[in-house]
């Protein structure tokens, strides 16, 4: 599809603080040293990237939309895109360049040392991401859905969003047959403005979840998504 966009200049800058918070790496310590050498490698390695895609509804169901051809089923999604016209599927990765570095890496501490950066990298991408849709579509308040974050929207779904995002070869980021994205260190999902707080989260009974972003609440389902019979 043509209107897909593609951020591929994004820099890379490891706030040298936060890795050492990450790592629990002492500042001053002896492993200092060799872990400000590995920020400075994937400085100068990472280059991580965003696709996106402006996409329109086509047809909405009680338990489906359609977005430019492509059907995607969660009954979670198609009422919070119930007055939404516009989305913005996108997918945001650490960069397989960073991936292949941190896979060369043998030590295991090092190894988990490689993944902070990835997920800094990769944070990197998203605010990215973030900035140039708020810059180019002003699209004030806003909410994330991703395939795989809630039961109503398994990780399968997957497949739909990459078949809409078709250009995901072009930031090398592609799908396993369990529908998990290489780099692992990447991201998908649906873009949307909306004039509620909702965050997958909030469906999400599990618990100790170490990217949670809100409370549970479990009457939300049956307050605003239960199908009305």
């Amino acid at each position: 599809m043509n209107n897909q966009t593609i951020l591929d200049t994004i820099s890379f800058h490891v706030n040298f603080d936060e890795l050492l918070r990450r790592t629990h790496v002492q500042p001053g310590g002896e492993d200092e040293p060799v872990l400000r050498q590995m920020a400075l490698e994937a400085e100068q390695i990472a280059r991580p990237k965003a696709l996106y895609l402006p996409a329109y509804i086509d047809l909405r169901g009680e338990d489906f939309v359609v977005m430019n051809g492509i059907t995607f089923q969660s009954r979670v999604l198609a009422v919070n895109l119930q007055s939404v016209h516009r989305t913005f599927p996108y997918i945001a990765t650490c960069g397989m360049e960073l991936h292949r570095w941190s896979e060369s890496i043998s030590n295991l501490i090092h190894r988990y040392w490689a993944d902070m950066l990835l997920l800094m990298a990769l944070a990197t991408a998203r605010q990215a991401l973030v900035d140039h849709l708020d810059e180019k579509f002003r699209l004030g308040k806003t909410a994330t859905m991703s395939p795989g974050s809630l039961e109503d929207w398994p990780i399968s779904q997957q497949a739909a969003l990459f078949e809409l995002l078709d250009r995901s070869s072009e930031i090398d980021v592609s799908l396993t047959p369990s529908m998990l994205m290489v780099p692992f260190k990447s991201v998908s999902g649906i873009r949307f403005a909306t004039e509620s707080n909702f965050e997958s989260c909030l469906l999400c009974p599990r618990e100790d979840c170490p990217g949670r972003r809100a409370e549970y609440d479990d009457q939300l389902y049956e307050k605003r998504y239960k199908p009305q019979t």
